[in-house]
């Protein structure tokens, strides 16, 4: 695979035809919605007797990158978690948005071909605690990251860390892990080894961006991984 990391890090060790159909989006903004709720007390997030409402804008990748790196959107979809809260006797409902931007590459491997390079782009809105912004996906590690873009595969193996890098996101700095993990192609029965290239969260405007992509080993997508990153863009929310 042709990309140049700028850190090694020490290794963690813990179809038949040219149409498949592809699958739903990602199973992430649900883990998301959850995570950014764990721990915040009604009082915490607002007080009053209207659902406390946290919306997601989008992050799409630009037609143009699409174009040169050879994915197709796949779908955007949105999900909204609901969850009540307890303070001092009182009771609040908190409603988080979540935006999931999910683009995909046939591959060909075995002399088939599957839907099997996906990229994803997650969009979670800043949450507000005593006026301080917190990262609803900030507590989660690398590896629980890279577990979310595993939701499109099957009969994941054990997940082991590769390289690190850096390149841009929405005019930011971002660190990128790179994870290697044997996996089947969900719906197939085809078992291959993936490589996973897992972004850190990146802070714009309201909201949260964060990137996640896995292919093949063998389909050495790296270049086009890193220029799908780089195409990100982002637009907030309406009624923000």
């Amino acid at each position: 695979m042709n990309r140049d990391p700028t850190a090694e890090d020490d290794a963690e060790n813990s179809d038949a035809s040219d149409a498949i159909t592809r699958r739903g989006a990602l199973a992430v903004g649900g883990a998301v919605g959850l995570a950014s709720l764990a721990g915040c007390t009604a009082l915490d997030v607002v007080t009053g007797d209207e659902p406390a409402e946290f919306t997601a804008g989008s992050a799409t990748v630009a037609d143009a990158t699409l174009s040169e790196t050879g994915y197709e959107l796949n779908d955007v979809s949105e999900e909204t978690i609901s969850r009540e809260v307890e303070a001092a006797g009182q009771t609040q409902e908190v409603q988080v948005t979540n935006t999931v931007a999910e683009y995909d590459k046939a591959v060909e491997l075995f002399g088939e071909r599957y839907q099997a390079a996906v990229f994803a782009a997650v969009t979670t809105p800043q949450i507000e605690v005593l006026g301080e912004a917190l990262n609803p996906i900030d507590d989660f590690s690398t590896r629980e990251r890279a577990e979310l873009i595993l939701s499109r595969f099957e009969g994941v193996g054990d997940l082991e860390r590769g390289s690190e890098y850096s390149t841009s996101v929405l005019g930011s700095d971002a660190a990128v892990v790179v994870y290697t993990a044997d996996a089947e192609i969900e719906g197939t029965g085809v078992t291959t080894e993936l490589e996973l290239h897992i972004g850190e969260p990146v802070g714009v405007e309201d909201d949260f961006v964060l990137p996640l992509a896995a292919y093949p080993v063998a389909f050495s997508d790296g270049e086009n991984v890193r220029l799908m990153m780089n195409g990100i863009e982002h637009e907030p929310d309406g009624e923000n």
